[in-house]
């Protein structure tokens, strides 16, 4: 079964394709946003992160013709009522800098005392069929904001966040407590919100994928009007043979 993932950014497809080997699922074989020529971006425009993952899985399998998985995912901070939200990769104002972000966060956080700090990471993950049927599963993951961005394997504000997992393996020693931007990418899986959320759907999805072997589906589906899953490496390549065989004819 293809399966598109509704995403441009690479480390969740990786995310996805860990938690489905760990899962021991097979024939699932994906394809991210990325893949797509043409792709129309949805509006997120959704008021909860479950609103944004079915906006972003209808549209995707609406498109496509195939299963399609999204996530909305966020840092929800005590201190500022549940915010950034919905709104976390834009915060700054500009989607996607990361940077910008969290220099926002941290000013805005900089007199809160250390009790004070808490937040936790929010995934709702959503799997839409071609035929309509629905699936969401929500993963959360509790933790404390630190004061100084530490870390480098993660991406959004995994280097502001202390997992609560982390205070208590260090407790009683003198073992300094890792933000998620320092835990291996198996630890993360295994402990983040958008693990969890992912590992609640592996049972679906299996069961999606075992009844398209069973209909024999290929790969690529027939459905009539569906975006043809073409990647941009494919397309240079298409467009070089096309000039190599113009070339020639002149």
């Amino acid at each position: 079964m293809l399966l598109h993932v509704a995403t441009h950014n690479a480390k969740k497809l990786k995310e996805l394709a860990r938690v489905l080997e760990a899962a021991g699922v097979e024939g699932i074989e994906l394809v991210s946003s990325e893949d797509l020529l043409g792709y129309p971006e949805p509006v997120e425009d959704g008021r909860t992160f479950a609103d944004n993952a079915l906006i972003k899985a209808r549209v995707g399998a609406k498109e496509t013709g195939l299963v399609t998985l999204a996530d909305d995912s966020g840092l929800s901070v005590d201190e500022l009522g549940g915010m950034p939200g919905v709104l976390s990769a834009r915060w700054s104002g500009k989607h996607g800098d990361d940077e910008a972000n969290n220099e926002l966060l941290l000013a805005q956080m900089a007199d809160v005392p250390d009790k004070r700090r808490a937040a936790q990471f929010v995934s709702v993950c959503a799997v839409v069929t071609p035929e309509g049927d629905e699936y969401l599963e929500k993963g959360v993951w509790k933790g404390r904001l630190v004061r100084k961005a530490t870390g480098d394997n993660g991406f959004g504000y995994d280097p502001l966040f202390i997992p609560e997992e982390e205070d208590a393996r260090v407790a009683g020693t003198d073992d300094k407590p890792r933000t998620s931007a320092e835990l291996s990418a198996e630890e993360k899986d295994a402990l983040s919100h958008r693990g969890k959320a992912l590992a609640a759907l592996v049972p679906a999805l299996a069961e999606l994928a075992r009844a398209a072997e069973h209909k024999g589906e290929g790969a690529t589906p027939d459905n009539d009007g569906a975006l043809a899953v073409v990647t941009p490496e494919e397309a240079q390549g298409e467009d070089k043979d096309t000039n190599t065989k113009g070339n020639e004819e002149d």
